[in-house]
């Protein structure tokens, strides 16, 4: 409208966020490792995805198998930046949310973080990883399902995990069923591969990641 002034829009008040829980190196890691590896298993890539993108995968497993958290965090970096590239398949929902962040440009006054305080800006930004693990340990489910790979012990940790999220937020209550539903994925489903490549057993254990 001609003369409007320019103003955000109105924004209703959100609820108090919890302070984020510490989370370890290897708890960062295998939060991103078990849902990327779904993601690579998915039918876009009819069984062959690019060497391009399970070669970071698979360092990334290597290194988190060593116990080294740090070069496999590295790998799950350049995997995030190439599932955004748009040479490939786009990931569909819940796993569009291991892309890298590419946020569109925003004037500060229109960002509601901006007032925040710093402590309150890592709550929000805690609550919303919290937010997506929720909804890819939902949707890894669902799909593995579909597959016949059998998840059902898994519902109850899911279950849990969505009634905390609800009362307390990204708590450690949250993450346990959270956490147990990605050791368990590493464990069961198989390992992506590029084409050509050999079957490549699970790992018979995992690192705990408490």
């Amino acid at each position: 409208m001609p003369g409007a002034p320019n103003r955000p829009p109105e924004k209703a008040p959100e609820a108090p966020v919890a302070p984020p829980v510490p989370e370890t190196p290897q708890q960062k890691a295998l939060r991103r490792l078990a849902p990327a590896r779904v993601a690579l298993l998915l039918d876009i890539w009819k069984a062959n995805p690019s060497p391009e993108l399970t070669g970071p995968y698979q360092k990334a497993e290597a290194a988190y198998a060593q116990g080294n958290f740090a070069d496999a965090t590295s790998s799950l970096d350049l995997l995030s930046i190439r599932f955004t590239e748009p040479r490939w398949p786009s990931l569909p929902e819940p796993f569009r949310r291991l892309r890298v962040s590419i946020p569109a440009p925003t004037p500060p006054h229109w960002d509601p973080e901006n007032a925040l305080s710093p402590a309150e800006r890592e709550a929000h930004r805690a609550r919303r990883a919290a937010d997506d693990q929720l909804h890819l340990a939902e949707g890894t489910l669902i799909w593995a399902g579909s597959r016949g790979i059998p998840v059902d012990d898994l519902a109850a940790p899911l279950a849990r995990a969505k009634e905390r999220f609800a009362q307390e937020g990204a708590s450690a209550a949250f993450f346990e069923g959270i956490d147990a539903i990605w050791t368990a994925v590493r464990a069961r489903f198989p390992l992506p591969t590029a084409p050509g490549g050999g079957a490549r057993p699970a790992p018979s254990h995992d690192p705990d990641p408490a």
